[in-house]
């Protein structure tokens, strides 16, 4: 405490320490929420957001397993975030869930987040939409005051780098992108419930100045299982070539038992080092490089 009180003084000349609750195996959930001009402020939902690296999220859920009741006491505290503060626009009020239940309060994000799309397709809405209208002085719809949700969506950043190595981040040319039935035009969701929102392209150079996501990969499912099972198909069947992802560790955590069973927190990925094992073991990778080589000359 007394380090602390010295270092805080140093840099903000202010010594103040407080003390907040550990909460262990605690789950990072969060609410969607919209206001206008008009004072008004609604909840879109909740989304699971435990999965994480580094303290920085990779998959995402809406609307997220958790009791009604629980859901009730994350919406009204999101809501009331909001009105304290006359918020406009999209916004995000995030919070630690304890395995009893309890929920605590951890930020506010004054943005639209990664994760919004799982909202957007739960809901039907379009977010950026509603941003728009509001900073054009218009209220909320209806559609967005009174949204109800229907099945249920799961998104993972896939990222260029390398989890067996600690996350290093990984450059180079990606000589070939593509998720097997999503076509090529940026944000387009397929029949089966995909969609995918991508900043590059066959080609692309990964370079070392800019955030390590090279794509978000979304299911919709009427179910929580269907949709995780479509998103790791889809994922396990893309094609990435030239850069070094996290495409494998994606898969594995979205077909672990313990993901199926809603047994997630954010010590998830800490506690499961088996799930960091390639799909592909590297004693295989010379039949699979001949095989293709057989297959192209043919």
């Amino acid at each position: 405490v007394a380090s602390a009180r010295r270092e805080a003084a140093a840099a903000f000349g202010d010594g103040t320490v407080f003390i907040e609750r550990y909460v262990e195996r605690g789950r990072h959930v969060e609410v969607q929420i919209f206001g206008d001009t008009f004072g008004t402020v609604a909840a879109l939902g909740v989304r699971e957001c435990s999965i994480q690296r580094r303290h920085q999220k990779i998959v995402e859920e809406a609307p997220g397993v958790v009791p009604p009741e629980v859901r009730e006491r994350l919406h009204e505290a999101a809501v009331a975030a909001g009105r304290a503060v006359g918020y406009v626009g999209a916004g995000t009020v995030e919070f630690l869930l304890t395995p009893d239940g309890d929920i605590h309060f951890l930020e506010m994000n004054t943005r639209l987040q990664v994760e919004h799309p799982v909202t957007e397709l739960c809901t039907g809405l379009d977010l950026v939409r509603l941003q728009l209208l509001v900073a054009d002085g218009e209220p909320l719809p209806e559609e967005a005051v009174y949204a109800k949700t229907s099945g249920y969506a799961v998104e993972v950043r896939l990222c260029a780098e390398d989890p067996a190595r600690g996350f290093r981040p990984a450059t180079g040319v990606l000589h070939r992108f593509a998720v097997p039935g999503v076509s090529a035009e940026f944000g387009g969701l397929t029949r089966a419930g995909l969609r995918v929102d991508s900043g590059v392209v066959d080609g692309s150079t990964v370079a070392i100045h800019y955030d390590s996501m090279l794509a978000k990969v979304i299911s919709w499912a009427p179910t929580r299982g269907e949709a995780a099972r479509a998103l790791a198909g889809a994922l396990a069947r893309a094609e990435l070539h030239g850069v070094t992802t996290n495409r494998d560790l994606l898969v594995r955590v979205l077909r672990s038992p313990e993901f199926a069973a809603v047994e997630v927190d954010t010590g998830f990925l800490d506690r499961h080092p088996e799930l960091f094992a390639p799909l592909v073991p590297s004693g295989r990778m010379p039949l699979y490089a001949l095989a293709a080589t057989l297959a192209s000359a043919a």
